[in-house]
């Protein structure tokens, strides 16, 4: 079986998943960026929060669900709506992975 690898990082939440062809979710985990209180959560404070776990979420992603990523079959990832800073973190590290795997 083949699997995808999702990515979303729209707003103040990042979240990493690996779904099986037939849908099965096999992995599904996720950091929120907490800003201090009273202060709401900013694009570029959210894109570094982002940045910084994304990284360990599709390690940790891949190996929950016990793959490899030669099992990937595609890597995808939120486009929008959304913040464009978070967004733009994700996009590029999806895009990086794939041209890697």
């Amino acid at each position: 079986a083949k699997y995808s690898l999702g990515m979303e990082g729209s707003a103040n939440k990042i979240g990493v998943g690996v779904v099986s062809s037939s849908g099965e979710i096999l992995s599904n985990l996720r950091r929120t960026f907490v800003s201090p209180p009273g202060t709401g959560f900013l694009p570029r404070e959210t894109a570094e929060h982002h940045r910084a776990h994304v990284v360990a979420l599709v390690r940790a992603a891949l190996d929950v669900a016990k793959i490899t990523p030669a099992d990937l079959a595609c890597i995808a990832y939120t486009r929008g709506p959304g913040m464009a800073a978070p967004l733009q973190s994700v996009a590029v590290c999806a895009r990086a992975l794939a041209m890697m795997w």
